[in-house]
């Protein structure tokens, strides 16, 4: 297996799709992440021991997608003690509500850092793992920077051009 410092995790293989700007924003950061199929309920303790060996193998922090019962991220945050961020897909019949109940109402103890449902969860989730990657490399931080001042100076062209419409 190849080693990287983020993983990620999800339910099925369907839900890739949605994933790739999460994959595409840690890969414009220079983090190419794992990225792996492993099922709360269909492969437990497949996924109970890539939690427990993530440490040993380099890895800093777990983002975890599901949707419906949406138990995979605290599955996964049972079984380590490092950041586990779940994002609550939007599946029918519930459009993600059912998930990210299931993500964000985790019993004391067991924290997993919760982005929101839809589009901007995966795009969340990859800056909320490089955001604490960033803590302690000042490389990434100042790449971190870099976006947030990107943003910033996009927000104002787009006003600037608005105003010359009106």
């Amino acid at each position: 297996m190849s080693t990287s410092r983020i993983a990620i995790l999800m339910g099925s293989d369907s839900d890739f799709p949605r994933l790739e700007p999460c994959v595409s924003t840690l890969k414009d950061f220079g983090i190419t992440p794992i990225v792996r199929v492993l099922s709360a309920h269909r492969t437990p303790e497949e996924a109970c021991a890539f939690a427990s060996s993530a440490r040993a193998n380099g890895i800093e922090s777990i983002i975890c997608a599901a949707g419906g019962a949406a138990h995979l991220a605290g599955v996964i945050a049972a079984h380590t003690t490092l950041p586990v961020i779940g994002i609550p897909l939007d599946n029918p019949p519930l459009g993600g509500l059912d998930a990210l109940l299931a993500t964000v109402q985790m019993p004391g103890g067991v924290p997993v850092a919760t982005v929101g449902v839809g589009r901007g969860g995966p795009i969340n989730a990859a800056l909320t793992a490089l955001r604490i990657l960033g803590v302690s490399d000042p490389e990434i931080a100042a790449k971190l920077d870099d976006f947030v001042n990107t943003q910033h100076d996009r927000v104002l062209d787009k006003d600037a051009k608005l105003q010359d419409l009106i």
